[in-house]
């Protein structure tokens, strides 16, 4: 189906905001072309559909649970959010509930039931630290081995995307050469790392910093950790939570000020309890409570435990944090495509790419209309 979107202020990677149609083809993006649909945008940002690559689930499933109907149910409410391609995160677990994940994501690609698309899956865990494993079950943490992750590997018939590492844990440097070989990209986190080690890793190979402030050693003056070696290894981009929880809004505009907008992504990290009703949840072996928009891990209050906003609320919280609009767009839309490979088909609005992007109102960046390669399904 052909389409036109007329009217609104499209999102441009390296101008911002700019007043131009968008035309689809089918379910891509074209050059403009006569007849097919109109869709009006007036008073609306047009922007790419957004990518979260770290978050856990929604409405009440989770991804580690690894059920077809569960992950059906996640890339319908992602959707229903302006989030249209997913890498959802599994936990700490054993290497079977791991493989079932795996498993789960291969066989959720191979039916396409509909929804956002899951373009693979994130391994948060296992090969983590105990002192910094956060919500993370430390009864199945396993220092980083790569024969388990060509197993895992070959389970997901090669869509993991990404793979979480402690780079302190023996190994660690070998597993992450070994990673990249097999196109996974790596992350640094759940850390006690210092700046020597960090830095070691990234150059090594890894790419991401899982998200940064939390879970790892605080940047210092003396010890600049693992924030101070993503700073300087220029391919690194750094995850932040955005809820408005997990980080001070002034440690945000800081950190989008030090790596700059090229850089940042922003996730979400949310849980099951994310569009559901305040209670206890389970997550990784473990019970949740969340309160408002808080979730911490049940009888410590003190430890959060993930977010319960999706990546859309994320984006609106950066905006009323300060960070400008375009900014905040490219951090949940492009940056985070690049960031697993899939930059090709997604992240823009330029021609050749996936025709999914959401039209914004203007006034509060609530959703008008969704369109999920080149079909209406929000409007």
């Amino acid at each position: 189906m052909r389409m036109r979107i007329t009217g609104g202020q499209v999102f441009d990677l390296e101008r911002g905001f700019l007043d131009r149609d968008v035309c689809t083809d089918g379910a891509l993006i074209s050059q403009a072309s006569g007849g097919g649909e109109t869709l009006d945008a007036s008073g609306c940002y047009v922007i790419p559909g957004l990518v979260d690559v770290h978050f856990h689930g929604c409405v009440g499933e989770d991804f580690s649970d690894a059920t077809p109907q569960g992950l059906q149910r996640i890339a319908d409410f992602e959707l229903s959010q302006g989030v249209t391609y997913l890498c959802p995160a599994g936990m700490t677990l054993p290497e079977d509930q791991l493989t079932a994940i795996c498993r789960n994501t291969a066989a959720h690609r191979r039916h396409n039931a509909g929804g956002a698309e899951v373009v693979g899956a994130h391994l948060e865990g296992p090969f983590l630290c105990m002192a910094k494993k956060g919500a993370q079950n430390g009864d199945f943490l396993h220092d980083p081995d790569v024969p388990m992750l060509e197993r895992l590997q070959a389970a997901a018939e090669g869509c993991v995307k990404l793979v979480t590492v402690a780079p302190e844990q023996p190994g660690s440097l070998e597993f992450i050469k070994a990673a990249r070989e097999m196109g996974i990209h790596v992350s640094v986190g759940h850390t006690v790392a210092d700046y020597s080690t960090a830095k070691a890793a990234f150059e090594a190979g890894a790419d991401h910093a899982t998200h940064l402030f939390n879970a790892m050693p605080p940047l210092a003056h003396r010890d600049p950790g693992v924030i101070g070696a993503a700073y300087e290894v220029l391919g690194v981009q750094p995850e932040l939570i955005c809820d408005g929880i997990h980080i001070h809004p002034a440690v945000v505009r800081l950190t989008f000020g030090l790596f700059g907008r090229e850089r940042m992504i922003i996730i979400s990290d949310s849980l099951r309890a994310t569009g559901m009703p305040d209670g206890e949840y389970p997550f990784g072996g473990q019970m949740i409570e969340v309160h408002g928009n808080r979730a911490t891990i049940l009888g410590h209050p003190e430890t959060l435990a993930g977010s319960v906003t999706s990546l859309m609320g994320c984006l609106r919280q950066a905006a009323a944090f300060g960070i400008p609009l375009a900014d905040a767009v490219r951090s949940c839309t492009y940056n985070p495509a690049r960031s697993i490979g899939i930059e090709d088909r997604a992240g823009t609005l330029d021609v050749g790419k996936e025709a999914s992007l959401v039209l914004l109102d203007e006034a509060d960046l609530s959703i008008r209309a969704i369109v999920f390669k080149g079909q209406i399904v929000k409007s």
